[in-house]
């Protein structure tokens, strides 16, 4: 059998109609119900910093990362992060992630948050949320609300309501 290769790069506004396919896939129609999509409601994804995967041309995975502030402070927002069921558990995920945090770093941001699995996203930097540090404009599990500083010490210039764009 012919082995295919995984090709990464950033994600485009012409992509967008196939992630959103992806993303239904993986996530259903409830996935506009939860706080973190609310929060991207009518702002683009910084192409900057968001990536997708294909294998021989068909879309794998994508994530996106979003501009928020929380308190006023510029900050980013991670996912959605998406792979399609047979390549889950293959590390896709995870690099797709890294590729969007090393180039957020790169880009001088401070700090990246995110609604998520503690196990999966604590493997790639992110810390569980002091409780009551960040308020989001809907219900949220505090338990799945994570952060990761790319600049250290920048948790403590983030505090307080979490707002879309920025």
């Amino acid at each position: 059998m012919t082995e295919l290769s995984l090709d990464y790069a950033l994600v485009t506004p012409a992509d967008r109609p196939a992630i959103h396919k992806l993303e239904e896939r993986a996530f259903g129609p409830g996935r506009f119900a939860k706080t973190a999509y609310r929060l991207r409601e009518g702002v683009e994804p910084d192409w900057s910093l968001s990536f997708l995967a294909r294998i021989g041309g068909m879309l794998v995975g994508a994530n996106t990362m979003t501009r928020v502030a929380i308190g006023g402070a510029p900050a980013l927002l991670l996912g959605p992060l998406t792979v399609e069921e047979p390549f889950r558990a293959r590390g896709l995920g995870e690099a797709l992630a890294q590729k969007s945090l090393n180039a957020a770093r790169d880009a001088g941001h401070s700090l990246v948050i995110l609604v998520g699995d503690p196990p999966l996203y604590e493997r790639m930097g992110f810390s569980r949320a002091p409780f009551g540090h960040f308020t989001l404009p809907g219900p949220v599990d505090p338990g799945r609300l994570l952060y990761c500083e790319l600049q250290p010490g920048a948790l403590a210039s983030h505090k307080g309501q979490v707002t879309s764009g920025c």
